[in-house]
């Protein structure tokens, strides 16, 4: 497949089975949304007397760590909490991807429920596929931050502070390349543990595999993808942010220059909700546009290295005799 056809075929895609994908993807990204705000709900119901201390404090050195404290450590559990549950839910969306095109490729029909079934059965795998390359991206990223801070305590403490700065930022320039072939490397991963039920160390060595010997191409689609759905998902995100600004601002000239503190918090939450809408909707194209081509891209590296697409072709042919039999064909996409 050339890289038009790969895009063509990550939109058509969408087009055919949207609502399996924007179901699916919908249902765990609203639920999660639902969740959140759930928490900060009752986070608000039970600490409202020590926001409204805290909003009213007269000077911030009255605002103690007894004060403070507790709604700091809420906040951050809430936090926490929303992004394992906003990690499930990509998990979630990259096995659907891979679950539709699994069927896509072989011209098989997609019900919602099937879909939903066979990604949730490799969830976990796919969040152990995740971990670990963000793990293992994460080794020379975090030299470069150390490297950041070595660099600012030699610059501080240096008579001359533009050698130290100069070559922080080389040292830094040198590994962000190292950072990207490992991502390139184990990007096709997610695609395997779905297609081939492999679990999170043999998806790695598969991508790793496939990508050997097109690690360019790989590397340039995967970023075009990544930059149509980041641009898609701002488009779609841009209405609710100007939406909730505008909320904001009328509150505000409504209620004067101060308003108290029920009015800060009704802006604020009217505020979150469109954005949460907003990213909710944003996220579901920004995630599930690059996860297709991605998975186009792991059956387009099989078909170049593993001919797979004879197979394919037998399956695809296959598929009315075996319907008409009560049957299905066999699974072509294991590896060989």
């Amino acid at each position: 497949m050339q890289v038009s056809d790969i895009l063509g075929g990550a939109v058509s895609t969408v087009g055919r089975h949207w609502k399996q994908l924007v179901g699916v993807a919908a249902a765990v990204y609203g639920g999660a949304a639902a969740i959140v705000a759930a928490a900060l709900a009752i986070l608000y119901a039970s600490l409202s007397g020590r926001i409204d201390e805290i909003v009213h404090a007269t000077a911030p050195s009255d605002v103690g760590w007894d004060e403070a404290g507790p709604l700091v450590l809420a906040f951050f559990g809430v936090l926490l909490a929303a992004g394992l549950l906003n990690m499930v839910c990509t998990a979630m969306v990259h096995a659907t991807c891979a679950t539709v095109l699994q069927e896509a490729v072989l011209g098989r029909p997609a019900t919602f429920r099937a879909v939903w079934r066979r990604a949730w059965a490799r969830v976990l795998p796919v969040i152990g596929t995740v971990l670990l390359t963000g793990l293992i991206v994460l080794v020379p990223l975090l030299l470069i931050a150390g490297g950041a801070v070595a660099v600012v305590i030699a610059a501080v403490s240096a008579d001359n502070p533009a050698v130290a700065i100069v070559a922080g930022v080389l040292g830094g320039l040198a590994l962000l390349p190292a950072a990207a072939w490992l991502w390139v490397r184990y990007c096709l991963a997610p695609a395997a543990v779905v297609f081939e039920r492999q679990g999170p160390l043999g998806a790695l060595r598969r991508s790793a595999l496939l990508v050997r010997g097109a690690w360019w191409r790989v590397c340039g689609i995967s970023l075009l993808a990544l930059a149509i759905g980041a641009t898609a998902g701002s488009f779609i995100q841009l209405p609710f942010t100007m939406l909730g600004t505008f909320h904001n601002l009328t509150l505000h000239s409504e209620n004067g220059a101060e308003p108290d503190i029920a009015q800060l918090l009704a802006g604020a939450s009217g505020y979150l909700a469109v954005s949460l809408l907003g990213q909710t909707l944003s996220q579901i194209v920004s995630v599930t546009f690059p996860q297709l081509v991605t998975g186009l891209l792991y059956v387009d590296r099989r078909m170049r290295r593993e001919d797979l697409a004879p197979a394919l072709i037998g399956a695809a042919a296959a598929e009315p005799a075996a319907a008409a039999a009560g049957g299905h064909p066999p699974d072509v996409t294991s590896p060989r």
